[in-house]
């Protein structure tokens, strides 16, 4: 097998057709030797249907069917799983990045000798000021705590070797950001520029933001937890020093301070801190629960192939 198309299904029936048609005349112009994998996400529309109406013409086309929602780079990595290509392009069906995309990845993973990984590099992020500058400021962050130097503006398709496909399926994480294990995992990765189109209203709203940066960061840095230690130890030598001043005032100059704001103050901060400490500890104990449990990574209840149906 040359080359394996590896997508997903949620929400995307109004898009599967002309993904389907536009990603076989591409990968087509390279190889003729190549399958299409298609995870169906536990979409709620019709996506199913459609592709399945696909798949009974087109036996180049495997339908992996998942018994729920697991959640789009679980289900990435899921597909990743089935393919047998030399080559593996990951790409979504909503066509945000165009499939003509692999033509491209195609020519620059030949011309530098070593590649492993080419992917999409966006030339300039989508959305509003807003989402520009949150999106900016999601990825320096990121580094900044994780340690990592992982690269910014990333596009989701990705034209991957074999060898780098199977160490990539290692992973096993349930808590994923997908985007750290791209970096993680090491290899030659080619970035090329490309532009992405908007075909919508994103699904990924400020609390998926807000959730997705908490997550990447606890799974690729302890960095918050040392902080907690540093910073209670910045607050007890602060403490240590105004008690000992205020020991002085009283026992030297019989001054009596008095005030309850300034108390209340300080039991407020003081409230908050440890609040705020626990909560960094309880999402750490929370990803160590999720992950020690061992559950399957993902559940697949059927695959529809050229021959007939799986049950899993």
């Amino acid at each position: 097998m040359k080359v394996s198309i590896v997508t997903t299904l949620y929400n995307s029936e109004q898009f599967i057709e002309e993904f389907y048609r536009r990603i076989s005349i591409a990968v087509s112009e390279i190889a003729s030797d190549y399958e299409i994998i298609i995870v169906d996400d536990g979409s709620p529309d019709d996506s199913l249907e459609k592709v399945l109406d696909i798949q009974a013409k087109d036996e180049r086309v495997t339908v992996v069917e998942l018994s729920r929602n697991f959640g789009h780079h679980k289900a990435m990595m899921t597909g990743l799983g089935y393919a047998r290509g030399e080559y593996v392009l990951m790409i979504d069906t909503d066509l945000e990045e165009a499939p003509e995309l692999l033509g491209v990845y195609w020519c620059k993973i030949h011309e530098i000798k070593g590649a492993d990984v080419v992917y999409g590099k966006l030339e300039k992020r989508k959305g509003s000021l807003w989402e520009k500058i949150s999106g900016s400021l999601f990825y320096r962050l990121l580094n900044l705590l994780s340690g990592e130097d992982m690269p910014t503006d990333i596009a989701f398709s990705r034209l991957m070797t074999a060898n780098y496909v199977k160490n990539l399926i290692n992973f096993r994480e349930h808590e994923m950001y997908i985007g750290g294990i791209w970096h993680i995992a090491g290899f030659k990765q080619i970035p090329v520029s490309v532009k992405k189109s908007s075909k919508g209203i994103s699904s990924y709203t400020l609390r998926k933001k807000i959730e997705m940066f908490i997550n990447a960061v606890t799974s690729f840095s302890s960095l918050p937890l040392r902080m907690i230690f540093y910073i209670g130890l910045f607050v007890t030598g602060v403490s240590l020093c105004l008690s000992l001043y205020y020991m002085a005032r009283k026992l030297i100059y019989l001054q009596v301070v008095s005030g309850w704001t300034s108390l209340i103050v300080v039991l407020l901060f003081m409230s908050g801190m440890i609040m705020m400490s626990l909560g960094v500890i309880a999402i750490y104990l929370s990803k160590i629960f999720t992950e020690v449990k061992n559950r399957p990574y993902t559940i697949v209840k059927n695959i529809y192939t050229k021959k007939e149906t799986s049950y899993v």
